[in-house]
């Protein structure tokens, strides 16, 4: 049995992807480069934002269209958040929800076998220690935990993934062991939040990046995501857990508004002074951080001051990373019961932090130019040369270098997305 996937979507529903290859393939099916040679197509879908949702229902449609014998799987988080459209979409699909990946072989025999098989709804399965093909073999994403604490009022994601389950640190660690032993040299810790791990165990996130640091190795940690309200309790020894030299000084911060009203009407949790508190401890320890911020533009209360607001906390917090999502209506949400504002205004204020995104990334990027800096090769660039990181996340690309190795770089160029360099001697 020969099986095609594409996968859209977070680092997480990557992880999913690579796990449900990894069971297929176990069962004995190949998974194979082109829909073409298959004769199962699997698309694994994303359902955070508008664009993404209309890029996956015109994939789904073209897939019908151009392979109209082979057969069909849809998986992951349209699955549960917007069934009735896909009924309507792909009648004939079979389906595996975001929390029930680990039956991916028997929805897989028995849609080969005739059967229209949907498993959906929040299953507790462990997805820890299976089975995986991985798309790049030197990096491993370990997914921590899954669903969340939130009840953020725009997001639809919660309706997929469910309720917060944490998974053991024990076999956490054995996974971050064996991902060690087959030359893996990045471990991606990843969750909805990874902030919220262990609050229904009473394990905690600080714990779990000790035992993986402790394991021995050359390698290094990439701590994903944190909702900030989750990060308070745990902040001194979470920041402790980052000086460890095999984790990099990389924090993935949501903000979301620079505006406290906006935070509370989108349910967030937090205020933009906590935020700041947080991002501050962290400098103040971790001085070489780099920070990443998420920000939705256009709320649907959101207004001209609340919107300069954002503009201010960016020009304060001066972010490395920054993402930018233009809000629309979301299936089920309760933001989605508000008028959205003018789609222009939207349109503006989104170039607007665009510009001053690119200007924060290239005066940011211009102070490492010839510094000299230890990175870690982890992928061959699509355009030539190869892709490593900083300790702080930055992206540098160098001519020639051995995939998974540790090199000394003086960096010679700087752009606002990355920086070239060349090996010191």
């Amino acid at each position: 049995m020969k099986i095609y996937m594409e996968t859209f979507g977070c680092t997480f529903n990557q992880a999913d992807s690579q796990i449900m290859a990894g069971l297929l393939e176990e069962t004995g099916g190949k998974i194979v480069k082109s829909p073409e040679e298959a004769d199962v197509i699997i698309i694994n879908t994303c359902y955070v934002k508008q664009p993404t949702e209309q890029k996956i229902t015109n994939r789904i449609g073209k897939m019908q269209a151009q392979f109209p014998q082979k057969k069909l799987l849809i998986a992951g988080c349209m699955v549960d958040i917007d069934p009735e459209k896909l009924k309507k979409l792909a009648p004939q699909a079979g389906w595996i929800g975001a929390r029930r990946i680990n039956s991916a072989p028997e929805v897989v025999e028995a849609v080969m076998n005739g059967h229209l098989v949907r498993e959906t709804g929040h299953g507790d399965d462990v997805k820890t220690c299976l089975p995986r093909k991985r798309s790049n073999p030197l990096v491993h994403i370990l997914q921590i935990c899954e669903g969340c604490l939130g009840k953020c009022s725009y997001c639809c994601t919660r309706f997929a993934r469910g309720r917060l389950q944490s998974y053991p640190v024990s076999l956490l660690r054995a996974e971050a062991e064996q991902a060690v032993a087959d030359g893996c040299v990045e471990i991606q810790l990843t969750a909805q939040d990874t902030a919220a791990y262990g609050k229904d165990t009473g394990e905690n996130l600080s714990d779990l990046i000790n035992q993986i640091t402790s394991i021995e190795g050359d390698f290094l940690i990439r701590v994903g995501m944190m909702h900030p309200k989750n990060i308070e309790d745990d902040l001194e020894a979470i920041i402790t857990s980052f000086k460890n030299e095999k984790v990099y000084n990389f924090l993935h911060l949501p903000l979301q508004s620079g505006s406290n009203q906006i935070l509370s009407d989108m349910n967030r949790g937090h205020t933009v002074e906590e935020y700041l508190d947080i991002v501050n401890h962290f400098r103040t320890e971790i001085p070489e951080l780099s920070l990443a911020t998420d920000v939705i533009v256009g709320y649907p209360t959101e207004d001209d001051d609340a919107f300069q607001d954002t503009l201010d906390v960016i020009q304060e917090i001066y972010p490395d990373f920054l993402h930018i999502s233009k809000y629309h209506h979301r299936p089920g949400t309760r933001s989605s019961l508000l008028p959205e504002i003018d789609h222009q205004t939207m349109k503006k204020r989104s170039r607007q932090l665009n510009d001053l995104k690119v200007d924060i990334a290239t005066a940011n990027n211009r102070k490492l130019r010839d510094t000299h800096q230890k990175i870690l090769i982890t992928d061959k660039g699509s355009k030539g040369g190869y892709i490593g990181r900083t300790n702080s996340y930055k992206t540098v690309v160098v001519e020639e270098a051995l995939p998974g190795a540790f090199l000394d770089v003086e960096i010679t160029h700087s752009l606002s997305t990355y920086l070239k360099g060349k090996i010191s001697k």
